[in-house]
């Protein structure tokens, strides 16, 4: 007994020296290929190599700083988490996101990860994404760029009898355009649809959608005729920001051509970008590819306002660039790796590409406005859609070290 009792000391003090070795930060290594700048570039590492660097570290006691020591703001999804963490270990989380801005030209930059004795600060929140219910099942996100909304069940069903209410059919998404970089979506639902569509000194809803793509709606193409569906029937949010919003709509299958076809699209909306991310994965029975159209609306501007509209198509790229009379100018893109050509149809112009039943086909669609003082020229934003291009093609690399 006396001999057991010295060896479970023996291995108590030796647990004790290894933990007093374990590594207390974890280094992190982002590197790229391009000599363009990259704003807001999000960088994701898996929180089972965080946990496993920084045993026990939980997502509100970790720091994540940069080169200089900077404090930077983080999020830690649960998109893939394990269910649980019965041992308060901090294993059941799925990613931990921050991002960085690289300049023209830099190719490489430092990070530490390490846990903290205090509780972090709570960081402004940059991505948000809702459903909302009070105005017609509407599913609204935004970020500190840019927001939109798309439309539910309860908008396309027909107005009981006597009772006057709004009916719109349609599966385009919509572009609110913010001025302001903090969050306008609960705001802009409380002042109500008269006041939003007035620049009240924070933006503007002032592009229409009606029974086309919006900015970045989608169906199925036969060469000659586009197959979309209606309003989306279910949604699922499955991370909330502050640094990162990702969200899955699905729409219930609709006839393309004589072939039923439903699609789910998960958006991955990032605080800094103009574009959001949109993986849609398409549904159908067989192994034959389908041609998928991505569409951006011929006329998207409010009533009155005689627009002047440049459309460019090169590439992946599908964009437009319209001046308004009196509303100021706006851009609306599309950016789809793997495009095989254009289209257009009566409501919209159209990029295409080949999409396989269950295999998501991403893409990248959103908006700018003018008046916002960023983007304020047709230049400025082909360049943005050409890097938006370019940096899907070249995703950063990150490599971890674990240190003292």
């Amino acid at each position: 007994m006396k001999r057991l009792i010295l060896a479970a000391a023996a291995l108590s003090t030796c647990a004790a020296s290894l933990n007093a070795y374990a590594a207390e930060k974890l280094a992190v290594t982002v590197q790229h290929d391009l000599s363009i700048a990259r704003p807001s570039e999000t960088i994701s590492i898996p929180w089972s190599e965080v946990n496993a660097a920084l045993p026990g570290a939980l997502i509100q006691k970790i720091a994540v700083k940069d080169g200089k020591g900077r404090v930077l703001p983080y999020q830690v999804t649960n998109v893939a988490p394990l269910a649980k963490d019965p041992q308060n270990v901090g294993i059941a989380y799925g990613e931990l996101l921050f991002q960085h801005s690289f300049a023209p030209g830099e190719k490489s930059a430092s990070f530490t990860v390490e846990k903290i004795d205090t509780v972090a600060p709570v960081f402004a929140q940059k991505a948000y994404a809702r459903y909302v219910q009070e105005r017609l099942d509407d599913f609204a996100w935004e970020n500190d760029k840019v927001a939109h909304r798309t439309y539910g069940p309860a908008l396309a069903a027909p107005a009981p009898a006597g009772v006057t209410k709004e009916v719109l059919v349609t599966s385009g998404l919509d572009l609110w355009f913010k001025r302001v970089p903090y969050p306008i979506v609960d705001r802009w639902y409380n002042k109500g649809h008269d006041h939003y569509h007035t620049d009240q000194g924070e933006g503007m809803d002032m592009y229409q959608v009606g029974k086309s793509r919006g900015a970045g709606g989608t169906g199925v193409w036969d060469g000659k005729q586009l197959y979309t569906s209606v309003n989306y029937a279910s949604w699922r949010v499955l991370a909330n920001g502050p640094v990162r919003a990702v969200f899955e709509l699905h729409y219930a299958a609709w006839d393309a051509a004589g072939k039923p076809v439903s699609e789910t699209k998960r958006f991955t909306v990032d605080a800094g970008h103009y574009l959001d991310r949109i993986d849609s994965t398409f549904q159908y029975e067989g192994n034959a590819p389908i041609t998928v159209a991505v569409g951006l609306n011929k006329n998207p501007s409010d009533k009155g306002q005689d627009p002047v509209i440049a459309v460019k198509r090169e590439g992946p790229v599908l964009l437009q660039w319209i001046e308004q009379k009196s509303n100021g100018a706006f851009g609306t893109a599309v950016v789809l790796p793997g495009a095989e050509g254009f289209a257009e149809d009566k409501l919209n112009e159209l990029i295409l590409a080949k999409a396989t039943s269950g295999k998501p086909l991403r893409y990248y669609a959103g908006g700018a406005w003018s008046r916002a003082g960023e983007i304020t020229t047709l230049a400025q934003w082909q360049r943005l859609a050409q890097d938006t291009a370019a940096r899907a093609g070249n995703p950063v690399r990150v490599s971890l070290q674990s240190s003292k």
